[in-house]
């Protein structure tokens, strides 16, 4: 079985480090609109990842019903980089199957969640 050993993680603690603090901030900004998704924007069909920003950003404020609303994933994201932040560990395989199993179930949330299934 094929499994991906992700980057060292001191650059994932780093980017999920990032990603918790521009979570934290993004709200308070002036004019946030948020990042829209481009397969949405050109074809009206949600990608797998849509929902992420808005689910992040609702995580880190503990509004866990508009991140569940947005994406599940978002909840997970955040999860998984506090982990990172604390556990530190020397490093990490996923299997393939399981990268493309969740991607899918994030795929089929985002139809579900705009109509398309």
């Amino acid at each position: 079985m094929h499994a991906v050993t992700l980057p060292d993680t001191k650059d994932l603690r780093t980017a999920g480090g990032l990603m918790l603090a521009a979570a934290a901030a993004l709200p308070v900004l002036p004019g946030h609109p948020g990042l829209p998704c481009p397969l949405r924007t050109l074809t009206g069909v949600p990608c797998p990842l849509c929902g992420m920003t808005t689910s992040v950003e609702a995580t880190v404020r503990l509004h866990f019903n508009d991140a569940l609303a947005a994406t599940p994933a978002g909840i997970l994201a955040v999860l998984l980089a506090v982990a990172l932040l604390i556990r530190r560990p020397a490093s990490i395989r996923v299997p393939m199957p399981v990268i493309y199993g969740v991607m899918a179930l994030m795929w089929a949330f985002q139809l579900h969640r705009f109509g398309y299934v």
